[in-house]
């Protein structure tokens, strides 16, 4: 959300700060009172695991190296307790920092401060009064990671008071995580503790929908695998769960059933709650759940071939907004492949948004059709795993000759990363192939949304050329999508919804997986709705006075609703065409094809039961079909 701002006619914040004295991960005493010549001196609290933290601590360090000679001094304090001396010192050297990073133990200076987050930034006077408190500017929020920042609000209160004037904006919200703070005592005798103990009831809560992501090489920035691990983020918890962000999962409860549904239950909810209430309690270590138990190397069968997306590294670079990466590989096909799994596969899981892999027919030009069938392979979306599927999946037809293409996704995490993604493919007897796997876009591209429409609707659709079973649908908009809904309109004129997600978050791509997948007639028009917000109440709205029409950039929108369904084999595979686009426009997508994140292979963080494509169920991979 965007940082409230307080007008120059307002008072500066004029808070006094006594002197401090903590130790920095050295063990060296350092005080506010070192800095007694500094006419300015700046305190940011930052966290060693918190995505924003890690994101401005850089900045941070560049702006107490541009103002030095101004007589400006910075001075970084960790209050998290969870955060060790060695692990502020990891994250003092990698990222960068040049000014003292102290541990605030008991977090007795984040009170003086009255400090909330990380990153939330302090400026202090010469007499030590506050002058600005809040964020560092407005590039980066939780969910929203802007191209550059539109108002640098640190830097401009240092030039102001610098020139002898007043802040023109003494305070804004810092967003971030909220600071680790040591618990305040809470009444043993309140509420029923076996029933709301980490080792009672609460481990498996996480085990169940949390530590997929949130465990040590995958994308979430901390692990909560352990007791301890949980220490310290109590109130991040509680804040995610009130305003519903963890865990993500945007569809109806009420529309449809599907298998990797990971939204808790109402008596989860509660449960968590009142665990929380109660101080977060570890209870009886005795009775905790044996630890969750993750899959280690590949998921899928094999594989019996791996395809890496370039001979060497792609460097990612500490911060700013990365324009998506293509790779063309040729993986040597002489001979047409029936893919029975795929699973891509990120070198390096911290910068790595997602992977999706195309292939492209040779003699053909690289273009997609759009309302049509797609040359999908996989893709990869963080903290997912392949699912547990059936003994004979529906395959992917690749011709022969063909390149594959990845497209990869990066997200700077603060430090300069390097990335050699890949993936794995295992190969299907095409004598057992029963079924061909086919991917849908059903798009809109003509759509125009008006300056400051909070309710923009535009629709698509795409008819069914034959029948088949459809297995999975995925939403695409951009930052200004508010709402998508997904309707079965069958040629007898019945009308069925399939899927509404009434508040989509571009940050969740979403895969949502049929639980049975649904048998659907010739003729049948999957009809897709999708409501825009362009107005000023939308956050991550990048300019609410724009007229918004189709584009490949966040901040012009797209409309796409992908769907994935299976036919019987036929003697000649079908290959989708690439020689035209719906309406007769051909769109090159260059970087643009975030609909189809995580659809396939390694992402599946959901178990494929109750259903038989033709018999016996086992533990395989579904070929290409996954969910961010």
């Amino acid at each position: 959300m965007a940082g409230s701002l307080a007008s120059a006619d307002e008072p500066a914040v004029e808070r006094s700060i006594e002197s401090i004295t903590l130790l920095d991960y050295r063990g060296q005493a350092v005080s506010l009172a070192d800095f007694s010549d500094a006419k300015l001196v700046v305190v940011a609290f930052l966290g060693t695991e918190c995505p924003l933290a890690r994101l401005y601590a850089p900045r941070l360090a560049e702006l107490a190296q541009r103002y030095e000679s101004r007589g400006v001094k910075f001075l970084g304090v960790d209050s998290n307790r969870q955060d060790s001396l060695t692990e502020i010192l990891h994250a003092a050297r990698t990222l960068g920092l040049t000014f003292p990073l102290l541990k605030d133990v008991g977090n007795r200076v984040a009170d003086q401060f009255e400090a909330q987050r990380t990153p939330e930034v302090f400026v202090l006077d010469a007499q030590r009064h506050v002058r600005y408190r809040g964020r560092v500017d407005d590039q980066y929020e939780v969910g929203i990671q802007r191209s550059a920042a539109r108002r640098n609000d640190l830097a401009e209160a240092l030039d102001e008071l610098l020139s002898g004037h007043q802040v023109t904006v003494s305070k804004t919200a810092a967003t971030g995580c909220l600071i680790g703070r040591v618990p305040r005592a809470v009444d043993a005798a309140a509420g029923d503790s076996e029933a709301i103990t980490w080792s009672g009831r609460v481990a498996a809560i996480f085990q169940r929908h949390c530590q997929e992501c949130h465990r040590t090489g995958e994308v979430a920035p901390f692990p909560l695998m352990t007791y301890a691990d949980v220490q310290g983020w109590e109130e991040m918890i509680r804040e995610v769960l009130d305003e519903r962000r963890m865990p993500p999962w945007g569809a109806d409860p009420t529309i449809g059933h599907f298998i990797n549904d990971n939204s808790l239950s109402d008596e989860e909810r509660s449960q968590l709650m009142a665990w929380l209430d109660a101080g977060a309690p570890e209870g009886d270590p005795a009775r905790a759940p044996a630890p969750a138990e993750f899959p280690q190397g590949w998921h899928i069968p094999g594989p019996d071939q791996i395809v890496y997306m370039s001979p060497q590294p792609f460097a990612v670079p500490a911060e700013g907004a990365v324009a998506y990466q293509w790779f063309y590989v040729d993986p040597g096909f002489r001979e047409g492949k029936w893919l029975r799994a795929t699973e891509c596969r990120p070198g390096n899981p911290r910068v790595v948004h997602h992977i999706t892999v195309y292939f492209k027919p040779p003699g053909r030009h690289w273009e997609l059709k759009l309302g049509d069938r797609i040359n999908l392979v996989g893709g990869f979306t963080p903290g997912q795993r392949p699912a547990r599927g059936v003994a004979v999946p529906p395959c992917i037809y690749v011709p022969a000759g063909s390149q594959l293409v990845f497209e990869v996704h990066y997200t700077p995490v603060g430090t300069i990363e390097l990335d050699r993604s890949c993936i794995g493919l295992s190969f299907a007897d095409p004598a057992t192939v029963e079924e061909q796997l086919h991917y849908v876009l059903a798009a809109n591209t003509e759509f125009t949304i008006p300056p400051e429409a909070a309710d923009h609707v535009v629709e698509s659709s795409y008819t069914m050329p034959q029948a088949g079973e459809l297995v999975f649908l995925n939403p695409h908009m951009h930052l200004r999508g508010k709402s998508f809904r997904y309707e079965a309109r069958y040629p007898g004129g019945d009308t069925e919804t399939l899927l509404s997600v009434p508040r989509y978050d571009f940050n969740w791509q979403s895969v949502y997986v049929l639980r049975e997948p649904k048998q659907l007639p010739a003729g049948t028009t999957i009809h897709c709705v999708a409501h825009f917000d362009n107005s000023a109440d939308n956050a991550a709205n990048p300019d609410p006075k724009a007229t918004v029409r189709w584009g490949e950039q966040t901040w012009e929108e797209m409309m796409i609703g992908a769907l994935a369904f299976a036919t019987p084999k036929q003697a000649t595979p079908f290959v989708p065409s690439q020689s035209a686009a719906s309406g007769g426009r051909v769109f090159r997508y260059l970087a643009a094809l975030l609909v189809i994140v995580g659809l396939c292979g390694a992402a599946g963080a959901w178990r494929w039961r109750a259903r038989r494509w033709r018999g016996e169920q086992v533990d395989q991979s579904l070929a290409s079909t996954s969910r961010r």
